[in-house]
């Protein structure tokens, strides 16, 4: 079944990213913040607390969350389900975006950080969740969701 696509009101523009546009930077060293600040470091790919993958949905992620303050709230308010879903912080490949009037869509772009985002994400359809290893088990020090489903 097609999907609807999921977009992003940024104001003066909407936002559409393609199938395919996280692909070539998922090997780099990206980041997980939360709301985007470098000083709220959760988890990094580099040393495999942070997973990330594509796949026909979208970008999903998966972070082994640190037993810090930072990480503490965090996971406290996704057992909750207090959180405002995720962002991710890129920069456009070359090439890598065309326009349709007010409405961009990313075909390519360089990852270098996603984010749990407390309040309001960008992109509404997204959700954070913290979630057990084994159904049945309490709940591990993990966040996980397929992050944002694209057009295809």
């Amino acid at each position: 079944m097609q999907r609807s696509s999921t977009r992003a009101d940024l104001g003066s523009f909407t936002e559409v990213i393609k199938p395919g546009a996280f692909t070539d930077s998922l090997g780099d060293d990206i980041l997980g913040l939360i709301d985007h600040d470098r000083s709220r470091l959760l988890a990094r790919t580099k040393n495999k607390t942070l997973r990330l993958a594509e796949d026909s949905r979208g970008l999903q992620f998966e972070i082994d969350v640190p037993d810090t303050s930072a990480g503490r709230d965090i996971l406290t308010l996704a057992e909750r389900g207090d959180l405002g879903g995720a962002s991710f912080g890129f920069t456009v490949a070359k090439d890598g975006e065309t326009w349709k009037g007010t409405t961009r869509e990313l075909r390519a772009v360089q990852l270098h950080e996603i984010s749990v985002v407390q309040a309001w994400p960008a992109y509404e359809g997204t959700v954070v969740s913290a979630r057990a290893k084994v159904m049945g088990e309490p709940l591990s020090r993990r966040l996980a969701r397929v992050y944002l489903e694209l057009l295809r």
